[in-house]
């Protein structure tokens, strides 16, 4: 019998490794997997040109491109999460030295949009006190999905081909939220620093206050791929659950990773966050920590209304006490 084949953009890691490498497969699926791709572009080339039909993407992204009715369906499936305060970086020579002090500085940003800095900006508000709109933000990338921003908000973008690292370094900005570790820091360069010294105390403690392991990004369809085939999200949804499962027993040998106090870090995880902090569905948990990206969102003039969660993702439901997966 032949299947249906179709393209999945995906990032590598353990809990995906076994779609890519073929381990694990959708039923009735042929994929065709691209995963030697960066976050941004990924998401960039699944919501502006539809070039796959399955696609990791960002979770802020997805709730803004649902909202202005783009076609697209997402799937309860939340292949990467991530505290970040410890993506927030200053200029040594800023006397910048808590996050207060941040206001009425030039902050910049990879993008307005992007689910870490949405994370990482609400959390400077609402944790910390530091009005979102105090800041005179800059950003590096045009937006996945365009927005107009709201009344006094103070963004611009840095001119093409400039570098937000760069302009940390020089103090032309004086303090940046980042996706990614950024090159000055991993090089000890002594104009950057980390804003929190210990993030994962931060850290903790958000996760103690909320119980949210903030979701990052999200696994969305195109629409016309699932009016062609309506099994296809059950059927999706199972893989990626097979993949976590197989990926969370291999990182559970000792043996998998060069570091010596591996298994020791694992356990203070689900000491901390639980046996599943990866957990796909719409669980309570998952559906407060989107409801809570999505307020951020709200809150930013980004999102103009409060979406109901369970509109957007399909169902991946077989029916209670079907199917032998809890969702």
């Amino acid at each position: 019998m032949s299947k249906v084949q179709l393209s999945l953009a995906v990032g590598d890691y353990e809990i995906t490794r076994p779609l890519i490498d073929g381990r694990v497969s959708p039923d009735g699926v042929d994929l065709v997997v691209v995963s030697d791709i960066d976050s941004t572009t990924r998401h960039w080339r699944f919501l502006r040109n539809r070039e796959f039909d399955i696609a990791e993407l960002s979770a802020s992204s997805f709730l803004l491109a649902r909202e202005a009715g783009q076609p697209i369906v997402g799937i309860p499936v939340f292949p990467h999460r991530r505290f970040r305060h410890e993506f927030v970086f200053v200029n040594t020579s800023k006397s910048i030295r808590s996050p207060r002090d941040l206001i009425g500085r030039t902050v910049g940003l990879k993008s307005f949009q992007a689910t870490a800095i949405v994370w990482m900006r609400g959390i400077l508000e609402s944790e910390y006190g530091v009005p979102h709109k105090s800041i005179k933000w800059v950003a590096e990338l045009d937006e996945d999905v365009e927005f107009t921003p709201a009344p006094g908000l103070d963004l611009k973008r840095v001119p093409h081909g400039r570098k937000l690292e760069d302009m940390l370094v020089s103090g032309e900005i004086d303090a940046c939220l980042h996706t990614d570790l950024i090159d000055p820091y991993i090089d000890g360069n002594p104009a950057v620093a980390r804003l929190f010294d210990d993030y994962k105390a931060e850290e903790t403690a958000f996760f103690k206050k909320t119980g949210v392991f903030p979701i990052m990004h999200v696994v969305a369809i195109k629409q016309d791929v699932v009016e062609r085939h309506p099994w296809l999200p059950v059927e999706l949804y199972k893989a990626f659950d097979r993949a976590k499962t197989m990926g969370v027993k291999r990182i559970f040998n000792p043996r998998v990773a060069p570091l010596a106090w591996w298994r020791s870090a694992m356990e203070e995880q689900e000491k901390l966050l639980g046996k599943d902090p990866w957990e796909y569905g719409l669980t309570p948990r998952n559906v407060k920590n989107i409801e809570m990206l999505a307020g951020y969102s709200r809150a930013h003039g980004m999102l103009k209304n409060a979406p109901d969660v369970d509109t957007l993702f399909h169902s991946v439901s077989q029916g209670r006490g079907r199917g032998g997966h809890r969702v």
